[in-house]
């Protein structure tokens, strides 16, 4: 600092108090008990490689892990209903038999095979059901009766069902439905009969308005967003035994879409009027307890996240926008 004497002190003093500042700006970023959670996910601005075969409203998207396959449902007159990317954007194939307006979609995959699940909320002659298909589009199974709306005193009576889960063992998980006159989750076994069935219109405990997404974690749990009455509940897999509720993260949206992270450490949630990801705290096995947002992702306006997916293998989020008419992909920094 020697050489420090021939300028004015005072702009000298004005460094040193910088310095000084920017160390403690460090500091508190170290000790920040939120430090290291602002850059969870990056946007992939490569994903897809052409997104001019987005012709319609993408509702759905669901990741095929084991093959590297990312399966999109869009609605629309005259556009392909699903549409299928490899997880590196290259648009691979679309297929359309059937589908009339896809809602939820899921990949199921066995040792042997692998199936992708949609629900159809359609009015015409195809709606109301949850409906398997080979990768290639032919159809392979019809749950519900097409195009008759259901009754919640018939398990598989569907009234516009929303969403989807299949467990490795063939299990299934339904939320059903998307504003029709059932409000329910219901569990089949592989062989398509009711195991258990739980839920009715209302704000009540176990009761739903609009059950709009389904997901399991690693220790048996059944978490479904209660869209309308802003809230997760969790119900036991086996039993279908109530075993908690998160409202407290959901003042300002309800949730639209429920996944857990490849390792199940959190469970991102799509908000589609506020446009944003939210990324929760998932609880260890015992108490459910209440929500902890640990991170957010903002989107841009009016881009409306309606479901998303995940890939168990990299830890990618794949969103479906219906607003934007696209899907987009975020890959964890971490």
């Amino acid at each position: 600092l020697s050489a420090a004497v021939s300028f004015d002190p005072t702009i000298v003093d004005c460094y040193w108090i910088f310095i000084l500042y920017f160390q403690v700006l460090q500091a508190y970023d170290y000790f920040s008990p939120w430090r290291g959670q602002q850059q969870m996910y990056k946007l992939d601005i490569g994903w897809p490689k052409t997104p001019e075969h987005f012709t319609g409203q993408t509702f759905c998207v669901a990741v095929d892990s084991l093959h590297g396959l990312v399966y999109v449902g869009q609605r629309g007159d005259n556009v392909p209903k699903v549409l299928v990317f490899s997880e590196d954007g290259y648009f691979l194939y679309s297929w359309n038999d059937t589908v009339e307006m896809p809602h939820g979609i899921f990949v199921w995959n066995t040792l042997t095979d692998s199936s992708i699940w949609i629900t159809d909320v359609g009015t015409g002659k195809y709606g109301h059901t949850v409906k398997q298909y080979s990768p290639l589009g032919k159809l392979l199974q019809v749950l519900g009766t097409p195009g008759n709306a259901g009754s919640s005193l018939i398990p598989l009576q569907f009234d516009q069902p929303a969403e989807i889960f299949v467990e490795e063992s063939g299990e299934i998980y339904v939320v059903d439905g998307d504003g029709g006159m059932n409000n329910r989750l219901l569990k089949l076994s592989d062989d398509y009969k009711e195991i258990w069935l739980t839920g009715t219109n209302g704000s009540g405990i176990g009761q739903f308005k609009i059950p709009h997404s389904v997901t399991l974690d690693a220790f048996g749990r059944v978490w479904v967003a209660d869209r309308d009455n802003k809230r997760i509940q969790v119900f036991d897999k086996v039993t279908g035994e109530w075993l908690g509720s998160w409202s407290s993260c959901f003042t300002e949206d309800g949730p639209y879409s429920v996944r857990f992270t490849a390792n199940y450490e959190y469970l991102i949630v799509a908000q589609l009027n506020i446009n944003r990801l939210a990324i929760l705290a998932a609880p260890p096995v015992g108490s459910i307890g209440d929500c902890v947002m640990v991170h957010t992702v903002q989107l841009a306006d009016e881009t409306k996240p309606h479901l998303v997916d995940v890939d168990m293998k990299s830890g990618a989020v794949y969103v479906a926008e219906i607003g934007a008419q696209q899907v987009q992909k975020y890959v964890p920094l971490r």
